[in-house]
């Protein structure tokens, strides 16, 4: 089942998933806050196609996890050129208390009619399968592409929660996803994407459970 939970302070709510194989996973909405400071096994940077840093959340993570991510990321770079958007790629997470960083490339919105819902959907699947891959339990994402990349917010988190949900319900390592907001209206729209999806998913195998008080 899939319930709604706000007992606990370090997050506003979160979708608790105890179904089969999903038992024990959750998805929390934490903010506002700062994602450099979480101590998940992993933090997702929003990086631009070169990884070679850049401003908002991508400069964040490269100046408080220190040169060791950079030197990483030079390092794919000579071996792949750039990160296509929707793919992600791993490295150190240097200083940062997230032993690893998750790069991933969100897609500039174009108005919504040149793949961005898939990119940007592939970019949670594709950077929970990798944190899978590597062993992982925790990760933390920002809400990618709504900053200078112009995704709407709205739209943004609802891809966010759809697809998170599905890859964290197929993953094996993989028990719990975090998403870490910025600011206050951020986080709002990312916990009203995940209360309508609760009610838009009334069937099996999902039961929705409104928050305990």
């Amino acid at each position: 089942m899939i319930g709604v939970d706000t007992s606990v302070r370090d997050f506003t709510i979160r979708l608790v998933m105890e179904n089969g194989d999903s038992a024990d996973k959750s998805i929390e909405f934490s903010g506002p806050a700062d994602i450099t400071h979480e101590a998940t096994d992993a933090i997702v940077n929003a990086a631009n196609s070169s990884l070679l840093g850049g401003g908002g959340v991508d400069g964040a993570i490269h100046r408080a996890g220190g040169p060791a991510i950079l030197a990483e990321c030079r390092q794919i770079v000579s071996k792949i050129s750039i990160l296509p958007a929707g793919k992600a790629v791993i490295t150190t997470g240097g200083r940062l208390a997230a032993k690893h960083v998750i790069h991933t490339v969100g897609p500039v919105y174009y108005g919504g009619d040149k793949g961005e819902a898939e990119k940007l959907a592939s970019c949670h699947r594709e950077s929970i399968w990798l944190a899978d891959e590597q062993g992982l339990r925790s990760i933390s994402f920002p809400a990618i592409s709504t900053g200078a990349f112009g995704y709407p917010v709205a739209h943004a988190a609802a891809i966010a929660v759809s697809s998170t949900v599905g890859a964290l319900a197929g993953a094996s390592q993989v028990k719990k996803v975090r998403f870490v907001l910025f600011d206050a209206a951020i986080l709002r729209e990312y916990e009203r994407a995940a209360e309508t999806f609760l009610r838009s998913n009334p069937a099996p195998p999902f039961r929705i459970e409104k928050a305990s008080s």
